[in-house]
């Protein structure tokens, strides 16, 4: 009888060790720490406007439209021929964003050639509340679901 009934427990705690097993897999994405905005350079992919009407605009440039993110807390910008400087917030962040404000901007002022987004995007980024990290893209979502501006890392 003893023996019939270390069986009876063993049995089943075999049956769960495979459940204790470490199993070595890189973390999700999701889980990776969130580093923040501070020290990276995005360029310009599109901009995605809830108006269908004027649906997603890019640029004929990216190079043209860039923006960096520095360790201070300032920003400088690159608006097609103007450059822009001026500070940015993250207050809440995770993995995959959190909360942003841009501005205001300090822009310098030439007359660039069209076609431009130098003028939109300047509006746009005072307009930032939020953003998320989504396929190694960087997502500005704008106040009153006005769109979203969609960002590329790019080389310094």
């Amino acid at each position: 009888m003893k023996l019939f009934v270390s069986l009876v427990i063993s049995i089943p705690a075999l049956a769960m060790l495979p459940a204790c097993q470490t199993v070595e897999s890189e973390a999700p994405a999701a889980n990776i720490p969130f580093s923040g905005l501070q020290g990276t350079h995005w360029r310009l992919v599109e901009f995605r406007s809830m108006d269908d009407a004027q649906g997603i605009t890019g640029p004929d440039d990216p190079e043209k439209y860039s923006i960096t993110f520095h360790n201070d807390g300032s920003l400088t910008a690159i608006l097609d021929c103007n450059r822009g400087v001026g500070p940015w917030r993250n207050d809440i962040a995770n993995a995959t964003g959190g909360t942003l404000s841009i501005g205001p901007l300090g822009v310098t002022r030439a007359l660039c050639p069209q076609p431009s987004m130098g003028e939109m995007l300047e509006r746009r980024l005072g307009e930032v509340r939020s953003f998320t990290i989504t396929n190694g893209r960087l997502n500005m979502a704008l106040i009153a679901d006005a769109g979203i501006l969609v960002w590329e890392p790019a080389p310094y």
